[in-house]
């Protein structure tokens, strides 16, 4: 049973109306926004109210803050008394689905926290694990994790959800794309059955729905848009090419164009490397990341792509989904996913916090029903265009290979996420580790005050 959002008359125009204690307050005034988005606006006030939540919203509209800034003041009304009377325990579990979001969801709660009696930690695989442990050890608040190595350490020994008082799943749709409805389904049977419970997610799809079902209780649930559209000052565009001409037309798209900051989404791991290793030969310097990179490759390609050493970032979806990549001027889609849906998120990395972006399409003869689902999706129409000197012709025999290898690659969805499970495991299940307090990994600070809107790095 839910109630609708719309129950609250939600007319604040700051921060102060919503309620948050003077110390988040000071700390939102240092990071130097003034206004709520819309998700914040309406979630703050539920979490605080101690409601569980199901909340959706589009890429880049603040969602972290909608929760992390509640979450820390209802942790924070009775700390001092706790801690006189016993160890520190750990009493919020936020969990997400890849490294990136998780060290960025940590940064944000450090950022919130400035001015409170709380410690935090994040916890993920890819790195050693004994920093971590030693962290936990010594007590923390907060705990933002991925759930393979979430599960390994508890089961190590090396944690307790016993305690757990507000439970929070991030990203919570791509988090069942990936497969971690088994490990969710874990953590639930680990952590108290009285407890807060927020659920946030890009969509609100027939399985969110299900899992929110058997989560949450009495829950309210907020909109912060139209479920499944798109920002509307994103320019969408497809570009009809042969697929063995793709390489060419995205090389002299991006350097004629003289575009800067570009995500190039590929399908899989191998291609994200052919299509970087290309480019780079090319004149254009570009990285590749994805579940098959160490963390400190990882983590080195998204610093160079944020600092403008690197102009193009070649990314599968798992390893993009997360990304702090704030007003991203431009998406380009090498390959259309074969699920609508997918395409959404992809394009979401743009047009974030009010500002504008491009979103491209490369599409060959194969992938057209693709662009037919995606406007269905949609509702609307996407312009097509064709680049003189790259126009479609009749599928050679080597465009026909490529398709046959990409239907392949995706044949039958259950198989698709049958290997997107595996690739998980490469991401968030190999070695276990964590992001030191002292030293994250995830350097976002600093480039927060040239984001207009509060918290747009949340998604």
């Amino acid at each position: 049973m839910s109630e609708n959002s719309n129950n609250k008359n939600n007319t604040t125009k700051s921060f102060a109306d919503l309620g948050l204690s003077d110390e988040l307050l000071q700390a939102v005034k240092l990071l130097g926004y003034n206004s709520p988005s819309p998700i914040q606006e309406k979630v703050i006030p539920f979490v605080l109210d101690r409601k569980d939540v199901l909340a959706s919203a589009q890429t880049g509209t603040g969602k972290t803050a909608g929760f992390t800034l509640p979450m820390l003041q209802l942790l924070t009304q009775d700390v001092k008394q706790r801690s006189k009377i016993r160890k520190r325990v750990l009493r919020c579990l936020i969990l997400t689905p890849t490294r990136e979001l998780a060290a960025q969801v940590f940064e944000n709660v450090k950022e919130y926290s400035a001015f409170l009696d709380i410690r935090s930690a994040v916890i993920f695989g890819g790195v050693n694990q004994n920093p971590q442990i030693r962290t936990l050890k010594n007590g923390v608040d907060v705990l933002v994790a991925t759930p393979g190595r979430l599960l390994d350490l508890e089961g190590q020994k090396a944690l307790s959800l016993a305690n757990i008082e507000i439970l929070v799943l991030d990203e919570a749709d791509r988090m069942l794309d990936m497969g971690f409805l088994h490990d969710i389904k874990r953590v639930i049977k680990l952590v108290p059955t009285k407890r807060q419970n927020l659920l946030f997610s890009a969509t609100f799809s027939k399985e969110i729905k299900t899992l929110a079902a058997k989560i949450l209780t009495k829950h309210v649930t907020v909109e912060a848009t139209p479920e499944n559209t798109t920002v509307e000052k994103i320019n969408q565009t497809v570009y009809s090419v042969n697929k063995t001409r793709k390489s060419d037309l995205i090389i002299k798209l991006i350097d004629e164009g003289n575009w800067e900051q570009v995500l190039v989404f590929t399908r899989t791991k191998y291609g994200a490397n052919r299509l970087s290793d290309k480019m780079t030969k090319r004149g254009i310097q570009a990285a590749a990341i994805h579940g098959n990179k160490t963390q400190n490759a990882r983590t080195k390609a998204l610093k160079g792509f944020k600092d403008g050493s690197i102009r193009v970032l070649v990314a599968t979806d798992i390893a993009a989904r997360g990304l702090d990549i704030p007003l991203l001027p431009y998406v380009i889609n090498y390959e259309l996913p074969n699920v609508a849906e997918d395409y959404v998120h992809r394009i979401g990395r743009t047009g974030r916090a009010g500002a504008g972006g491009d979103a491209i399409s490369l599409v060959s003869h194969d992938e057209t029903e693709f662009v037919t689902n995606i406007e269905k999706l949609l509702n609307e129409k996407i312009e097509k265009k064709i680049v003189e000197g790259f126009e479609p012709t009749a599928p050679s025999k080597e465009d026909i290979e490529e398709a046959e290898l990409a239907a392949r690659q995706r044949s039958g969805r259950g198989g698709f996420h049958k290997r997107r499970q595996r690739n998980h495991s490469s991401e968030n299940k190999g070695k276990s580790g964590s992001v030191n307090l002292g030293k994250p990994k995830s350097k976002t600070k600093g480039r927060r005050s040239n984001n207009p809107k509060f918290g747009g790095k949340g998604r």
